[in-house]
This record gives C-alpha cells, sequence and structure tokens, in this order.
C-alpha cells in the first residue's frame, strides 16, 4: 500500500520475486488488466494477469499455474476484498473468507496521502462511474476513520460528484499510518476532496520522495 515496493519476495517460496506492473502501456498485457493493476511478473520470466469481474471475484491466468497461489496472494496485500479466484474455464483456484463491504461518505475518510498524480487520474477515470466501482480499504486510528490505499480512486470520485464509496476494514499492519495521517493534516489533508492534483513528474518528485525517505529511516 503506501509506500510499498512494487516487488517482493513471496515469504515461503525460495527465490520466487513478483513485481506488480503499474504503467498503462505494456504490450505483454491487456489494458484492461492495465488500468486495474492486475498484472505481474515472477522471477521477470513469468506473466500472469488477475481479472476483477466483480466486487469479490477474479479470474487469473498465466504461463505457470504452480505460481498462481503466490500471485493471488502478493494481489490480495493491495486487494484484499478480492476473495474467490478462478481460472478461464471457471475452475476455483482459490477462495477466502468473505469480506464485509460498506457504503461510507466520502467527507468520512481521512486520507494517508497528501497528492495525486493526474495522469494515473484520467486512466482511473475512464472506469470509475458509480460507487462500486471504488472500493477502499479502511483502518481506525483514533477518532479517524484513515484510508489505506485507493487516493487516485476517491479523488476521482470526489471529481466526479459522488458522495459515498464502498469500504471494507482491512486486516494488514500499518505502522506508517499515524505518521502519513499526521503528515496529511498538516498540509490541510483531511478528506479526498483536499487531495491535491499533480504532473507526473513532480508526484514522483515529490510523493515517492517522501515515502522513501520515510521508509529508508527503517533500513538504518
Amino acid at each position: 500500500r503506501t509506500g510499498e515496493e512494487n516487488s517482493m519476495p513471496i515469504k515461503g517460496v525460495e527465490q520466487l520475486d513478483i513485481e506488480r506492473i503499474n504503467s498503462y502501456e505494456d504490450n505483454r498485457f491487456s489494458e484492461k488488466v492495465l488500468r486495474q493493476h492486475g498484472a505481474f511478473v515472477v522471477n521477470g520470466i513469468f506473466f500472469y494477469e488477475v481479472l476483477t469481474t466483480g466486487t469479490s471475484e477474479a479470474v487469473i491466468t498465466g504461463e505457470n499455474r504452480k505460481y498462481y497461489e503466490a500471485v493471488i496472494e502478493y494481489f490480495r496485500f493491495f486487494a484484499e476484498h478480492i476473495t474467490t479466484f478462478r481460472d478461464v474455464q471457471g475452475n476455483m483456484v482459490k477462495e477466502f473468507p468473505k469480506v464485509e463491504l460498506f457504503e461510507i461518505p466520502l467527507k468520512n475518510i481521512q486520507p494517508s496521502q497528501f497528492y495525486v498524480d493526474k495522469s494515473k487520474k484520467k486512466e482511473v477515470g475512464t472506469f470509475i462511474h458509480t460507487k462500486e466501482d471504488v472500493i477502499i480499504p479502511l483502518k481506525k486510528f483514533g477518532n479517524e476513520i484513515v484510508s489505506m490505499d485507493g487516493h487516485t480512486r476517491m479523488a476521482v470520485a470526489a471529481e466526479k460528484g459522488l458522495d459515498t464509496v464502498l469500504a471494507f476494514w482491512s486486516a494488514e499492519e500499518a505502522d506508517y499510518l499515524e505518521y502519513f495521517v499526521t503528515e496529511a493534516q498538516k498540509r490541510n489533508i483531511y478528506t479526498p476532496h483536499d487531495l491535491t492534483k499533480l504532473e507526473h513528474d513532480e508526484y514522483e518528485e515529490k510523493w515517492n520522495g517522501f515515502c522513501d525517505a520515510y521508509f529508508a529511516q527503517g533500513d538504518e
């Protein structure tokens, strides 16, 4: 989520590295999957697509089925609400306990991010039309309800006049959250409507630079 790298080793799988593709242009993958950030590369040579087909379901395809579960584990780090995974023939690959979704007003969500990328917002805007298209992982922090991810989607929803989105309570750990929320509020970011829109290069410099500096402290 916020500040996380695009690739990481998967526990329990020796010498396995999974990269999540964040580009919207990559001829190795379908355009629809790229827009959903469901494209993955394993060990630099195996390619997988996870296509979300509903609020809790997805279809996984790839060259080597033995890595399906590892790709799903990585995918769910960013999308815990997707709990049913099938192959293209409709066969069950993996199923998890259902995650309860609920509706929440955008104005009640405290962002843990300060900026959104204008170019990414433009791409995301092509598939967000209703509240069902925006599902946000949340954590409670004191009296605040904090978004852990999905800030671009929320910015698009706000711009399109959506008053509410769907959400769920995330089970992921987030030690960084208190600091990120404090820094957001220092910048007068209290709701998704307050997120600052930046050009891509400035976003990379300011937001990724902030995250890199923060997480580098843990490596010292």
